[in-house]
């Protein structure tokens, strides 16, 4: 007799994440020297498995914790070049995003930073949440993360 669905899903979930990591599946951290120099409590990006988990990036100019100037587009394009830089340090490419997530200081922002984000996705894009904060680091005007899958 089957099981119920209900059951079997929380069995197939144990033995999902109840599994060992290989070593091959074992978490590595990715930290750049600027954040280590900063001190800041967090990396950059952590890849399990064949997804990458970025950090949420604002638009500090690299290596530095000062905003780029210019408003939202300006700080905008610098994020997502902040994800950029990561990506490909982490061996992977805009290419490979397959999710992110937008934090815009402002709602009224969101047709600027979709103008800037349009413009780093061409063959595909990504499955996107967006949403206003109430506040985000440094002051930035939008914060950005995301998720890739590399295929290793």
């Amino acid at each position: 007799m089957p099981l119920p669905p209900r059951i079997a899903l929380a069995a197939l979930a144990t033995l999902v994440f109840a599994a060992p990591l290989r070593a091959a599946d074992t978490p590595r951290f990715y930290r750049a020297p600027a954040t280590a120099q900063h001190d800041l409590p967090f990396s950059d990006a952590v890849r399990a498995g064949n997804l990458l988990f970025l950090s949420g990036q604002i638009g500090n100019l690299p290596g530095t914790t000062t905003l780029a100037p210019g408003g939202i587009t300006a700080e905008a394009k610098q994020a997502m070049e902040n994800i950029r830089a990561i990506l490909a340090a982490s061996g992977a490419s805009m290419d490979d995003v397959v999710k992110c997530t937008a934090f815009l200081a402002d709602i009224k922002d969101w047709p600027a930073f979709n103008a800037v984000y349009r413009g780093y996705f061409k063959a595909h894009l990504p499955a996107r949440s967006a949403m206003a904060a109430s506040g985000l680091a440094l002051g930035a005007r939008v914060e950005v993360e995301c998720i890739a899958a590399t295929g290793r």
